[in-house]
């Protein structure tokens, strides 16, 4: 018995690290493939992207871990996200991990747990983009963002979220 728990937290820790430099990786190499193909990735929310796919396929740790750590790496390679919006992002993701746990604690309905999870975190996200920009820390410009792709990412990745014990039946759910 003892070995089945040590194997399966083993696997546990191989999923998050590959999920970690896949993670990294994919930021190092963004800006890149954004220049090169002419594409404004960031339509996609790409470290929402993965922060979901961490709640879904590793654990509440490593979901906070690359929530604080995605900016800044970026910010730390690209200069992109600007600083302020480094802190912005961070906040937003983290608190988007806070709130997935704490409303799916009280809800039942995996979508719902990570939609509201996300636009409550959205939600945090523009007051302190409105705090920032009005304190002239930002400026609209290096904040702006269209919502329909934001709604429609935050849709596919609920929905992802609900299907995913039927698309990965052995998915560990945080």
């Amino acid at each position: 018995m003892e070995n089945a728990i040590a194997v399966s937290g083993s696997n546990e820790k191989i999923k998050s690290i590959i999920l970690d430099i896949f993670a990294l990786t994919a930021i190092y190499f963004m800006p890149t493939i954004a220049h090169m193909f002419s594409l404004p990735v960031y339509l996609i929310e790409p470290l929402r992207i993965i922060l979901v796919l961490s709640i879904v396929h590793t654990n509440k740790a490593n979901a906070y871990i690359l929530a604080l750590s995605m900016p800044l790496f970026s910010f730390l390679v690209s200069g992109h996200p600007v600083f302020f919006k480094m802190l912005m992002i961070s906040g937003e993701l983290a608190l988007n991990v806070w709130l997935f746990f704490f409303i799916s604690k009280r809800v039942s309905n995996k979508f719902v747990s990570m939609f509201g999870s996300i636009v409550i975190s959205k939600l945090f996200y523009y007051v302190v983009q409105f705090i920032f920009i009005s304190a002239a820390l930002l400026t609209a410009e290096e904040v702006e963002h269209p919502i329909i792709p934001q709604i429609i990412v935050s849709v596919v990745l609920s929905a992802y979220f609900l299907f995913s014990d039927k698309i990965f039946p052995n998915t560990k759910k945080s």
